[in-house]
């Protein structure tokens, strides 16, 4: 059997109320009426599988997979065990798990299958699991958020799935159980009180809503960065599942959205959110990531940032952050903001005191650019080393795709174009290994532009990357 397909995906949140109390606010009672209504279009599509990915049920050592056919428990929420309890018993699909893992193996991913008699199902995944599927007809999976994936990781646990989904020529619904903004009260409030936390947390919401609704399932990926940077609340779980629900529908910008309802649980932003996986005729943009079939093992997943930080501290900027999550790599510092620079949230963070670009009359100059990702410190294609120094393999083809794409970011953000760059200069670490990869890249990018061009050998740069260009742009008139 061949040829299954993703055919519809969702968007949960993972409080109990929408399950045990969802009339004592009339917000909850509306997420609820969504989530029948997710339920209802889930057996009108004749799905036969519900899969889970649930930030509530979070692993270290790789992705745990729940696997036990028949797990019964009941479920008591942490902080809310004053609202009741929620007896479960779900149908899982123990083969579809255990393929998956298998899968995983395949592209280079740790994981592993969970079957313990009592082992506790995650609030998410029973709340999204009792309303979406009440009469447990339709087999599901569930799958943990590790705390450490980056993109590529979560990008690859995903094609994982959709391999097991086409062999077994599976009709699937993929389900993300998360808040959106989850940053809650700390004291106990009146249901009648509750509301979004800040204000801050509201306008970010009403982007991703915003890009939801019109589909852009792979610009909320790209904006989670973003989102995290800003609201600062170092426990913001958005990027992960949109990262994997992005995904699993291919990165596309022109799926069809439906915002169901989004509504306040005790301060954090909960949606209900319907992605159909039919065009919704826009053009879709180009994907702006390395697509990484097979995980190579490296992590460097974020950027630090201050736990404790409040939201006047948040907007302000900060000239020096904390070390990066590779515990080995560079200080990572705020882009410097004097006059004429040129700085976007859009490129990788630098590794010193100086903006990403500063304009002189007609003419911008670039700092260094080198690989790595905005927001994650991911290098795509690989480090070309690991923490001890030990070389690692890597693809400079995806390093030079990935410079050329900050370098862009940047010149965009002056208010350039990429025809507008005239003079490059490039620094590889190993000429002899790389200059034909990266020459191949040149000439399918700026190679079409025309810049002058001078590529140098240097034994080193500051992080484990083995390219970086040095750009030179005429600005338009």
């Amino acid at each position: 059997m061949s040829g299954g397909e993703v055919v519809a995906s969702f968007v949960v949140p993972v409080h109990p109320h929408t399950v045990l109390t969802p009339d004592r606010n009339a917000g909850w009672r509306r997420l609820r009426d969504a989530f029948d209504e997710a339920a209802q279009t889930i057996r009108e599509l004749e799905a036969d599988l519900i899969i889970i990915y649930s930030t509530t049920w979070p692993s270290i050592i790789g992705h745990q997979i729940q696997a036990d056919p028949n797990p019964e428990w009941v479920m008591v929420d942490h902080d809310f065990h004053d609202l009741g309890s929620i007896p479960y018993s779900f149908n899982i699909d123990a083969e579809f798990a255990h393929a998956w893992d298998e899968a995983n193996q395949k592209r280079g991913l740790q994981s592993r299958c969970v079957n313990y008699k009592g082992f506790p199902i995650d609030v998410g995944s029973v709340v999204a699991l009792t309303l979406l599927n009440p009469d447990n007809r339709i087999p599901a999976v569930i799958v943990s958020s590790n705390m450490y994936a980056n993109r590529s990781e979560t990008t690859v646990l995903a094609k994982s799935c959709l391999d097991v989904v086409e062999a077994q020529g599976r009709r699937a619904v993929a389900v993300t159980a998360m808040s959106l903004s989850n940053r809650m009260f700390t004291d106990f409030i009146a249901p009648e009180d509750d509301k979004i936390h800040s204000l801050k947390d509201d306008e970010w919401n009403q982007k991703i809503l915003e890009f939801l609704g019109q589909g852009r399932l792979e610009d909320v990926g790209q904006l989670s960065r973003t989102i995290h940077q800003q609201i600062r609340v170092q426990k913001v779980v958005a990027f992960k599942p949109m990262w994997w629900l992005s995904a699993m529908n291919g990165n596309r910008n022109d799926l069809t959205g439906r915002i169901m309802a989004y509504e306040a649980i005790h301060g954090a932003g909960c949606a209900v959110v319907h992605i159909d996986p039919a065009s919704s005729g826009v053009g879709d943009k180009e994907y702006d990531e390395d697509d990484v079939e097979y995980y190579h093992g490296e992590r460097d997943v974020l950027d630090t940032v201050d736990d404790n930080a409040d939201e006047t501290e948040a907007t302000t900027p900060l000239l020096e952050v904390e070390t990066n999550a590779a515990e080995s790599g560079p200080t990572l510092w705020e882009p410097t903001d004097a006059e004429g620079s040129v700085n976007t949230a859009a490129a990788p963070k630098p590794v010193g005191a100086y903006p990403h670009a500063r304009r002189v009359g007609n003419m911008l100059f670039l700092s260094g650019v080198g690989p790595r990702q905005p927001g994650t410190n991911a290098i795509p294609g690989g480090p070309i080393h690991d923490g001890d120094g030990e070389p690692l393999p890597y693809d400079i083809k995806a390093q030079t795709h990935a410079v050329v794409n900050n370098v862009k970011r940047i010149v965009e953000e002056a208010g350039a174009t990429m025809e507008n760059v005239v003079d490059v200069t490039t620094f590889l670490v190993d000429m002899k290994r790389d200059f034909q990869g990266y020459n191949e890249v040149w000439a399918e990018t700026l190679g079409k532009v025309g810049p002058t061009r001078t590529t140098l050998a240097i034994d080193a740069l500051p992080t484990p990357i083995a390219v970086e260009m040095k750009v030179i742009v005429h600005m338009p008139e």
